[in-house]
């Protein structure tokens, strides 16, 4: 049932965003009672955060499962991914439509706390950094701090790469991030003092 109400939750947001959103219209699409519903979300804000939680999962195991598959050093494949996944995030419908409609959803994530995806997120890129180490394709330091730096700035690639594009594509901001996080996490970076 959960992956049902979240379908419909989903159609929701796409439909009407996020604040017009009403339990009522969630269990209607799902074809289940609102109490259904409230047994598992007790509001809106909780099901829209499962939602997100949800979606921004499957771009991270898609983002994993290809970099498994690949070849190459694993900075390449690490890059690679964090970028497919930048520029997925970028043009996913949800995320989409909550920049466009409730902006406002998206800031506790931006300014207080990590969502449940950015820390799905953060595990995903301090276990390839620090395999990319063991292997030397990584540059030395502390892996969750390197991750989080990669972090901040695939996001700032996602959520604001609009505000600043003039007349810039896509791609070319895809090739800005590619050359950024393989510039950093290259063993020939310069270390930062006190990192090690």
């Amino acid at each position: 049932m959960e992956d049902l109400v979240l379908d419909a939750a989903r159609d929701c947001v796409l439909a009407y965003g996020v604040r017009r959103t009403t339990v009522t219209d969630v269990a209607r699409r799902a074809g289940v009672s609102r109490m259904s519903v409230y047994r598992r979300w007790p509001d809106v804000q909780s099901l829209v955060g499962d939602l997100m939680s949800r979606e921004w999962h499957r771009v991270i195991v898609d983002a994993a499962r290809q970099a498994a598959a690949a070849d190459g050093p694993l900075r390449s494949r690490l890059v690679a991914q964090s970028v497919a996944a930048a520029a997925t995030l970028r043009t996913h419908p949800l995320l989409r439509k909550i920049l466009e409609v409730d902006p406002e959803i998206l800031l506790p994530y931006m300014l207080d706390r990590r969502g449940a995806g950015q820390e799905e997120m953060l595990g995903f890129l301090v276990e390839m950094i620090a395999a990319g180490q063991a292997e030397g394709s990584v540059r030395a330091g502390d892996p969750a701090r390197l991750a989080r730096a990669v972090l901040l700035t695939a996001q700032s690639f996602v959520l604001s790469v609009a505000t600043v594009a003039d007349g810039h594509t896509p791609a070319e901001f895809d090739e800005e991030l590619t050359l950024l996080l393989d510039r950093y996490l290259s063993p020939s970076a310069p270390s930062v003092r006190g990192e090690d």
